[in-house]
């Protein structure tokens, strides 16, 4: 039998409880996980489920409580702030339900801004992979626009290829498609499924019930728990 690849996502028994003026909240309960390099993960469960924690876990902009983060071979939960930022614009590629754009900023630019952040290719060379970027989900043709004047769909396309401008390993997506019409929405997780075929793990929050179309995997959260999953 061939040897299973090595995850590129391992939680392990990761917990996360925030203190509030009520007492301590417990948004994520020794939850543990692992998600292989070109897999399609889907995270499903009400509001107040734990979705959102688990998906700030893993992009280390929240640290657990107790338990252990490791994306692509890091120890996320040790790394110092400092190096915090630096390793996430190499390593996460992020995507919003808003899709998070710079009005001011032509979508070529805002795909830039990736690799002029972590340096991670000669000046000369990040325009080029811009727009190969902007070819790749299938708006070229709109580079030079603010996003202002592309639709909700193109808006969100060009936060992928923003998201993909550093070759991250992993992808997080956190409602990508909830502000999108369904025809539209269908066209996302289509790109999401060809960035997976690439390699890409892929973990995306969602509300949507049944992605098993799309989906390698389902994960349901319910009281801050992985209540069950679903191989389609």
């Amino acid at each position: 039998m061939p040897t299973p690849p090595t995850p590129v996502i391992t939680v392990h028994d990761a917990a996360k409880t925030y203190t509030t003026p009520a007492g301590d909240f417990p948004a994520l309960r020794d939850v543990s996980l692992t998600v292989a390099p070109g897999e399609f993960v889907t995270v499903t469960g009400r509001s107040g489920s734990g979705k959102s924690t688990l998906l700030n876990l893993l992009a280390g902009i929240d640290r657990p409580t107790s338990g252990s983060v490791v994306i692509a071979g890091t120890d996320v939960h040790t790394l110092p702030e400092s190096r915090l930022s630096s390793w996430r614009g190499r390593t996460i590629g992020m995507v919003f339900q808003f899709f998070q754009l710079l009005p001011t900023l032509t979508i070529a630019e805002n795909v830039m801004l990736p690799m002029d952040f972590c340096a991670t290719r000669p000046p000369r060379e990040r325009h080029p992979h811009a727009l190969h970027l902007l070819d790749t989900v299938g708006i070229a043709d709109h580079a030079d626009k603010l996003p202002a004047a592309l639709s909700g769909g193109q808006q969100q396309r060009a936060a992928i290829a923003r998201a993909l401008a550093n070759n991250p390993p992993v992808l997080l997506a956190d409602e990508p498609t909830g502000n999108l019409d369904s025809a539209t929405a269908d066209m996302i997780l289509e790109l999401f499924t060809a960035q997976a075929d690439t390699g890409t793990a892929i973990v995306m929050v969602t509300h949507e019930r049944d992605l098993s179309t799309w989906a390698h995997r389902q994960i349901h959260l319910a009281d801050g728990r992985i209540a069950h999953q679903d191989t389609p």
